[in-house]
């Protein structure tokens, strides 16, 4: 509750200020009185908009117990793969598209919450590039994406170099970091499209990461006892590891054999690495979310948070699934 002295809660009129009122024929109070107005828009409810974004939005907030609004998180859920399915068997380019703007809002994500630890990254030439690198790797495979790299850190370097030099190494490093981490490891999605079998590679690997998430919030919301990183992420427990590991490898097996045409070890195999670092990934942004001191990077999507709370898991998946289906095609 706003306090007496806060911003929203402004204090009440003195008697000599409620005497004057009365006095004056049309209810308002003297020149000398009108000076101490308060202002049309209060400093504390301008702070409130302001920094709403940094926050999580109380009217997505689940009665549910791990705090999540299961309603609003499976219908964003099933918009995503709507437009995935969309984007990977029949209008290619919605793929491109899709993964651009995935990864241009995860750059604007992490520039918006460095900020709270005085790191100013560089947002247009960062936002730019993070969009670009995925169409690069689309319309130009491996080689594209790399040159896109070098370019995307040259562009915000050299943009960086014109500004102020206060926190200009801390900007430059930030920048590095979620361009790499938001938008590279995203872009592998892309060159495992292109290969062969593409489609079904990339639905696969998203579909393990999604297995994995959702068994592991489910059983370790019913049976989670024992944290595996209490500093870092409390509410993971070995108990929805356990769930991740289980469902994730029925998953895969199932997809091996019915998607991929591959033997059903091939799909455990790939089902258990894919927890592993997917569950890694999940620890990155509890630990980063942790130092900088925010529950969410945003709220664009209801009952997910933001764009990178939604892809943490997924961008390590899908470079592990692309790694992993590289080997298995060596190996024959």
């Amino acid at each position: 509750m706003p306090s007496a002295d806060s911003p929203l809660s402004p204090p009440p009129p003195d008697q000599g200020d409620a005497a004057n009122r009365a006095a004056s024929p049309s209810g308002g109070g003297s020149d000398a009185h009108s000076s101490q107005r308060e202002p049309l828009v209060s400093t504390g409810l301008l702070r409130q908009v302001l920094t709403r974004p940094f926050q999580r939005s109380t009217e997505h907030r689940a009665p549910s117990r791990a705090g999540r609004n299961l309603p609003a998180a499976i219908a964003v859920a099933v918009v995503l793969i709507g437009a995935l399915v969309t984007g990977l068997f029949f209008v290619p380019l919605v793929l491109a598209l899709l993964a651009g703007a995935a990864a241009g809002i995860g750059v604007w994500e992490i520039a918006r919450s460095l900020t709270y630890k005085g790191v100013q990254i560089p947002k247009v030439p960062a936002v730019l590039a993070a969009v670009a690198m995925p169409l690069a790797a689309f319309f130009g495979g491996a080689e594209w994406l790399s040159m896109a790299l070098v370019l995307s850190v040259t562009l915000v370097v050299v943009w960086r170099a014109f500004g102020s030099r206060d926190g200009m190494m801390l900007s430059m490093m930030g920048s590095i970091f979620a361009l790499v981490w938001a938008s590279f490891l995203l872009s592998t999605a892309v060159l495992l499209y292109h290969s062969p079998d593409g489609p079904q590679k990339v639905l696969t690997v998203i579909l393990l990461a999604i297995s994995s998430d959702t068994f592991g919030y489910a059983v370790g919301v019913v049976w989670g006892k024992h944290p595996m990183a209490p500093k870092i992420s409390p509410k993971k427990s070995w108990e929805g590891f356990a769930g991740s590991l289980g469902g994730a490898v029925v998953v895969g097996v199932l997809c091996a054999v019915l998607l991929l045409g591959i033997p059903w070890w091939q799909g455990a195999v790939l089902a258990v690495a894919v927890v592993a670092v997917a569950t890694v990934g999940d620890f990155s942004e509890s630990m980063v979310k942790r130092e900088i001191g925010i529950k969410d990077m945003g709220t664009l999507l209801p009952g997910h948070g933001g764009v990178m709370d939604r892809i943490d898991s997924i961008l390590f998946a899908v470079i592990t699934g692309y790694v992993i289906f590289e080997l298995f095609s060596v190996l024959g």
